[in-house]
């Protein structure tokens, strides 16, 4: 079902019937407005609906996918599920924007009547023509499907298909059945899966197919793209792509020059970009040469969420501030920059390494400055200078799909921890699921890969979240290597890094990056694990301030004016000092029958224990109260346990005396 479909279909009325306890449904129903791709859809709910209820409530009247919706209002996004939409300030007659994450990628399949089948990955706006490319790179043995002495026809419902139509308008519709007619009569069909495309595609030949493909592997000249002047386009070009070096010393790697030229390249042969459907701001994919690879992906600061030419239909901010508090609008492309520099190789900084991928897999990222007509431009456009846009360039890497499409259990502890470590120090407001690709590796393992990084190092924590805070893996502890590289890290040298580049950095921002650096320093010094240095981050609620947030409060009180910023920072290590041994004072542990039970103070409010077996004899599950073996807890503990737990323990009167930390 196309967007179109759904947004001119009939509007689904409310159910009276709120499922659940009788009495569990509370709050006024409100009216309340959905923007999508300029229509209005009008829709009641209640004031006492969580996000999510929301979320589900659109899926089930207009067909959006709970995962592929993300909701505005009032300039922020309303990225907390289990929130009530009245604490985000929506009230009756307000005007919420939808904006839909749609997959870039379609899922292929091309099977040979021997049952050989082969597996391809082609963004919906790829044309017949490039699969017909595809397929024929795949091997001799297969179809050649550019002999110029046969017809090699697509149909679709009868229609005959040019080269030149998209996959994104051939499967707007669930049971499209197309049919490919070549020399030795291949036929393919097409279903939905998950909203994408399936095309299994059969042809009578028996040759067998290379399974993996040979990569284009690219030598470049440096310093082919010639830096001008920003602003200055050479006479002749309906285009133009160079980085923006604000520091003449610093080393551009080869591997940036090889991305910037093969963009170039695609570029000047009329390979044009293509605006990704994923993300709320304009993002573009950028093609090589042949126009059979992506090489990079650019973002222009112009037409990031909420800025003067975003292409979702976003409102500009009135305020400047960006979807995420703590962050401003067009300072996104930065921040990518930022977050590719500091993510340091094991081996050291990157200046001194010269490794092109570290610690957390970013891709390698640049500023630069682009023109092409294919850039939103609402006013119109010309090839002038006025119409150059500014963003980051990053590194498209080869990817089967990213973490909303599979569960965590395929990840291994190491390739989830890698991850927490660069969103715990950059205060990271914006890590979801859908911003983690994975790729599998021909040796099985799973690599996952960090994007989407324009709302790091905020000015203020109120809205980092991390959606790995739940993942089995958070709740592992660190590795003896991944210790080493955390307590290698330095803010204050991290931030005049930052500076050499050419970017001064925001007091507000440098006082971020100290104080995560800190907290993910000390936490690991205690032993805590992804999980519990996260949830220190995270608001459990979104008006009940993080643990973090309380600490910089405290510290903020403490003080006298006009104190100096290393005065505030050791103040907030003192009370950061003061939170951590206290947490861990709070938690104690029990020796009988081969468990141990961890108790925090929010649970001695709560009076409630949730408990959990461990796994086996390495992995362990971190709950509010976890059992783990070689520890027992004592006969004078008043608590209230569940009977789960009670089977598992087999009572309290067997408990040895309390062992406290």
């Amino acid at each position: 079902m196309s967007v179109a479909d759904v947004v001119f279909s009939p509007i689904c009325k409310r159910s009276a019937h709120c499922q659940g306890k009788v009495g569990s449904c509370s709050g006024e129903s409100i009216l309340i407005y959905l923007t999508v791709d300029g229509t209005v859809i009008p829709m009641s709910v209640l004031e006492s609906d969580s996000i999510a209820s929301v979320k589900v409530r659109i899926q089930t009247c207009k067909g959006f996918v709970v995962k592929k919706q993300k909701l505005v209002f009032g300039g922020r996004e309303l990225a907390r599920n289990d929130t009530p939409i009245a604490e985000y300030g929506v009230t009756s007659g307000n005007v919420l924007h939808l904006v839909l994450r749609l997959s870039d990628l379609l899922f292929i399949v091309v099977r040979t009547v021997s049952g050989k089948e082969f597996e391809f990955h082609i963004d919906r706006y790829r044309n017949v023509g490039y699969l017909k490319q595809r397929i024929k790179k795949k091997g001799k043995g297969f179809v050649d499907l550019e002999d110029e002495d046969e017809d090699h026809d697509l149909f679709c419902n009868g229609e005959k298909l040019d080269d030149q139509r998209v996959f994104h308008d051939i499967s707007k519709s669930n049971d499209d059945v197309i049919h490919l007619l070549v020399q030795k009569s291949a036929k393919v069909r097409a279903k939905s899966i998950r909203n994408d495309l399936e095309l299994s595609v059969v042809a009578t030949t028996s040759g067998e197919v290379q399974q993996v493909e040979n990569r284009n592997h690219r030598t470049r000249q440096l310093n082919e793209v010639k830096v001008v002047g920003i602003g200055k386009t050479p006479s002749g070009l309906d285009f133009w792509l160079e980085p923006i070096i604000l520091n003449p010393k610093i080393n551009f790697f080869p591997f940036l020059w090889d991305m910037i030229n093969s963009t170039f390249d695609g570029l000047r042969k009329g390979n044009h970009p293509i605006r990704s459907s994923e993300g709320t701001g304009g993002t573009y994919l950028m093609q090589d040469k042949s126009g059979l690879e992506y090489v990079s992906v650019f973002k222009p600061i112009d037409e990031e969420p909420m800025a003067v030419n975003n292409p979702r239909g976003l409102p500009i901010s009135s305020n400047g501030e960006g979807l995420k508090r703590g962050t401003k609008v067009g300072e996104g492309a930065l921040r990518e920059v930022a977050a590719y520099i500091l993510d340091h190789p094991r081996s050291g900084p990157r200046l001194i390494s010269g490794e092109a991928i570290g610690f957390a897999g970013i891709p390698p990222t640049v500023m630069v400055q682009c023109l092409h007509e294919k850039f939103n431009h609402p006013e119109g456009y010309d090839c002038s200078s006025k119409h150059v846009k500014i963003g980051s360039l990053q590194m498209f890497r080869d990817h089967d799909g990213n973490c909303e499409d599979i569960g965590p259990g395929d990840f291994s502890v190491e390739q989830v921890h890698k991850i927490t470590v660069f969103d715990i120090r950059m205060a990271n407001a914006d890590r979801h699921a859908g911003n983690i690709l994975f790729k599998k590796e021909s040796g099985g393992q799973t690599v996952l890969i960090p994007i989407d990084h324009g709302y790091c190092l905020p000015d203020k924590f109120e809205d980092c979240t991390f959606d790995w805070l739940y993942w089995p893996q958070a709740s592992k502890p660190y590795s003896p290597d991944t210790v080493d590289y955390i307590n290698s890290l330095d803010a204050e040298q991290d931030i005049e890094l930052l500076k050499h580049y050419g970017w001064d950095v925001p007091l507000e921002a440098a006082r971020t990056l100290g104080i995560s650096t800190m907290l993910l320093k000390k936490g690991v010094e205690r032993g805590l694990t992804p999980y519990a240095i996260g949830s220190i981050m995270s608001r459990t609620n979104l008006n009940r301030e993080s643990v973090i947030e309380e600490i910089i409060r405290d510290a903020q009180n403490s003080l006298l004016p006009d104190m100096s910023e290393a005065a505030f920072l050791e103040a907030v290590s003192q009370v950061m000092d003061a939170r951590l041994d206290k947490k861990l004072r709070s938690e104690f542990y029990l020796s009988a029958d081969g468990f141990r039970i961890e108790h925090t103070e929010e649970l001695e409010q709560s009076s409630c224990v949730h408990s959990k077996r461990k796994d086996n004899a390495e992995r362990f599950t971190y709950c509010d109260v976890v059992l783990f073996p070689d520890r027992a807890i004592s006969s004078s503990l008043a608590l209230s346990i569940p009977s789960s737990a009670e089977s598992e323990i087999s009572g309290l009167n067997n408990y040895k005396a309390l062992d406290w930390i």
